[in-house]
């Protein structure tokens, strides 16, 4: 039995691919348009699923599409009616898409895909709760879903026993924690839908100077979590705007220019908004804990990607653990839509142990042979080593300790926002200047965002406050007391961006201006070789943790193919790539001539 889910028309479109209730593919169509989020139709992240199971369309004998159209657009409708006349402009943008392509899915699906066959669609926050509980590690737990909105539904939680899940209550449009987070990442010069988690990594080094102003004139938030907008100072539904005047002038200023200068204020309001979500989220968890009874809770949906306030549930919330779905976000409707048509459409048996997930460590992306890799290599007369496992194992480490940038690209690619140890950028944790030189001559990105760590998992006590792995860096905790730095006076009086220059442990390069850390353990036996990698650094240089980032430049999406990792390691300054089992030194290399299009260049024959 073969079922391809698919989201798409928002962002980050995707498609996955379910055989006999096993996760056997699941992508991004951003990775093969190379446009960072992309919303169209994931044509090419289905033909990638079907090639890596063999499959034609003939095969498929179910299609999930991730929500119902003709609900979301009911809302489109009721709410241009409830806002008009304001909104026209926005209206007359969306309208002739909708009647003339979306409306009408079902018809379009067949049409691109040339399937006769079945196709469901589940509801946009159904998707959501399929993908944070079937593929989780518990047989009954609770579930919490809290993005943008769907069709109406805005979060939702209930309760996923075996192989069903039931929605028990849900909060709906214009009311929405995931488009509040938006309003103020367009507030403070970021790109919605796209740099909530700027915002994020913003927020501790401003104080919550705002806090009170949002709980007072922008959220009536109640107790059990639940709230409502003050709709005066929001623009998203009538407008092409997240917010308005009102906004502008209860927060002292017109929002931010992109790029522009941050400020202390845009400091504070990043830390401010961060900590309302904080709370919103635990009195929500809390809520959910009180009417479901259970011990564990999944969370779904894009708010999950926030990863400080899942480390607040964890902590402080009544849950003995909570397991967060990798792609929370649109791109993960795809896996929860077939995810769902195979278990509770199809009524399959579902069995969970409550130790491994069903993920694959999310490793479920395309991978490319060394005859592949060696092929691209030697027609483009890229200059190569080629070493055994053991010697990338050893070279890697060594490499590391002599604090050079490595470009990390093996086996299969991550399926959701997180680069994982398959294609990454790695680095010293221990540097002080890592941090900065990835940032600007790496990433090509603000200086203010941190690093991850990459820690075996055996050693996280040693340096985390968490008891508990991580493998999805979708926690944050503290850094550990007796690896932190004892601060001068004039070091502890630094605060804004200066705060970034002092080391503040013995892993200064991941750990944040707060001494929090957006962990990732790593396990033998997920992801062997890059453990190995750790493991060796760990004998040969006393430390289990390095620096591990996503295999991009700022504007683009995570690297798919070697064609695409070549490429963004020329255009940085990177100093090694490690492909597979081929070492490529940047001073080896020929530079991109530009001036003859780098990009088609580099593209095989």
């Amino acid at each position: 039995m073969n079922i391809l889910g698919i989201s798409a028309f928002y962002h980050d479109s995707a498609a996955s691919l379910v055989q006999d209730g096993k996760i056997i593919a699941a992508a991004q169509e951003e990775r093969f348009t190379r446009k960072k989020h992309d919303p169209s139709f994931p044509k090419n992240a289905i033909d990638y699923c079907m090639k890596e199971a063999s499959l034609n369309i003939g095969d498929i004998d179910i299609v999930s599409f991730y929500e119902k159209p003709f609900i979301k657009f009911e809302r489109i409708l009721e709410t241009f009616i409830s806002y008009a006349p304001f909104g026209g402009a926005s209206f007359i943008r969306a309208i002739p898409l909708w009647i003339n392509q979306r409306i009408w899915m079902k018809d379009f699906i067949r049409k691109e895909l040339g399937f006769t066959g079945k196709i469901i669609f589940p509801e946009h926050h159904e998707s959501h709760a399929s993908s944070a509980f079937f593929p989780s590690p518990f047989q009954e737990a609770a579930f919490l879903t809290i993005d943008g909105v769907g069709e109406w539904t805005t979060a939702s939680y209930g309760i996923g026993k075996g192989n069903k899940i039931r929605i028990m209550a849900e909060l709906r449009f214009p009311h929405s924690l995931g488009l509040l987070y938006s309003a103020f990442t367009y507030y403070t010069g970021f790109k919605v839908n796209s740099a909530e988690y700027k915002v994020m990594g913003l927020a501790p080094y401003g104080e919550p100077a705002y806090k009170d102003l949002i709980l007072n004139e922008l959220i009536d938030l109640k107790e059990d979590g639940s709230f409502a907008l003050n709709m005066r100072y929001f623009n998203y539904c009538a407008g092409l705007t997240m917010t308005n005047k009102k906004f502008n002038r209860l927060f002292g200023g017109p929002p931010r220019k992109p790029d522009s200068p941050l400020t202390k204020r845009h400091m504070d309001i990043a830390r401010s908004i961060q900590e309302v979500t904080e709370e919103v989220v635990l009195r929500m968890a809390r809520q959910v804990h009180k009417d479901t009874a259970q011990k564990y809770l999944c969370l779904g949906g894009g708010v999950s990607l926030n990863c400080v306030s899942n480390g607040v549930v964890l902590r402080n919330g009544p849950f003995d653990d909570i397991w967060v779905q990798p792609a929370s976000g649109d791109a993960g409707g795809s896996l929860g839509a077939a995810l769902l048509a195979w278990y509770q459409y199809l009524g399959n048996d579902r069995v969970a142990d409550k130790r491994k997930d069903f993920m694959n460590g999310s490793y479920l992306g395309p991978q490319f042979s060394m005859d592949y890799i060696e092929d691209f290599l030697k027609k483009k007369g890229i200059a190569y080593t080629t070493l055994s496992d053991e010697n990338i194992i050893e070279k890697a480490a060594d490499l590391i300790n002599s604090q050079k940038v490595i470009g990390w690209f093996q086996g299969r690619m991550e399926f959701g926002p997180r680069a994982l140890g398959n294609r990454s950028i790695i680095g010293d944790a221990r540097s002080p200047e890592m941090q900065e030189i990835m940032n600007l001559k790496i990433k090509f990105r603000e200086s203010f965002r941190p690093f991850a760590p990459a820690v075996l998992r055996e050693r996280t006590s040693d340096y985390f406050e968490i008891d508990r792995e991580s493998p999805y860096m979708l926690l944050v905790a503290p850094v550990k007391e007796k690896i932190r730095r004892k601060l001068s006076d004039q070091e502890r009086a630094l605060n804004g961006i200066d705060a970034l220059q002092v080391v503040r442990s013995t892993i200064p390069a991941v750990t944040h201006v707060d001494y929090s850390a957006r962990i990732q353990t790593i396990d033998k036996d997920t992801n062997h070789l890059f453990y190995s990698v750790i493991k060796k650094f760990e004998e040969k240089y006393d430390c289990p943790v390095i620096i591990n980032t996503s295999f991009n430049i700022r504007g683009e999406p995570i690297v798919c193919r070697p064609e695409d990792a070549y490429t963004c390691f020329m255009r940085t300054n990177m100093d090694y790539l490690i492909m597979g089992n081929f070492l490529i030194e940047k001073a080896k290399q020929k530079p991109l001539d530009k001036d003859k299009g780098w990009l088609k260049e580099f593209e095989l024959d």
